[in-house]
């Protein structure tokens, strides 16, 4: 390249706007089909475990308190997720979904990237069960 026509661009370029966004500070919309963190909806489930069986990074652990009562925990694995929405396409009973909303998942440690989903004493009820049996899973 020669040395005037490099000049001439950059005099050109410093009278044009930045083609870069502020990105932290300015946000736009995400797009309506967006493919961010999973949601579910509990009342929904009747535990069939398709969205398990269908996904396939094993993002998806659907725990059962009471198949009866409809009392069901949903571990979901952020970290392991390829947001492919197989689990969304495969659910017959409309209780899983796709957030445009949560699409800005980074964090520091690995501790956010498992999510419960259900109601809260049941989320309670499956912590306390898990909780002994993986401390001694690590101790082994």
């Amino acid at each position: 390249m020669k040395l005037g026509g490099m000049f001439a661009d950059i005099w050109h370029a410093l009278w044009r706007k930045p083609a870069t966004e502020k990105y932290p500070f300015e946000k736009r919309a995400a797009p309506e089909r967006l493919r961010g963190a999973l949601y579910f909806n509990p009342e929904k489930c009747t535990g069939c475990g398709m969205c398990t069986r269908d996904c396939p990074a094993d993002a998806i652990e659907l725990v059962t308190l009471d198949k009866k009562n409809k009392r069901f925990v949903l571990r979901y694995h952020l970290d392991r997720c390829t947001f492919c929405a197989q689990c969304v396409e495969t659910c017959s009973y409309d209780c899983l979904g796709m957030s445009n909303e949560q699409w800005e998942l980074a964090a520091r440690d690995k501790e956010p990237f498992t999510v419960y989903y259900g109601n809260a004493e049941d989320i309670q009820t499956f912590m306390a069960r898990a909780a002994p049996s993986e401390t001694d899973a690590q101790t082994k």
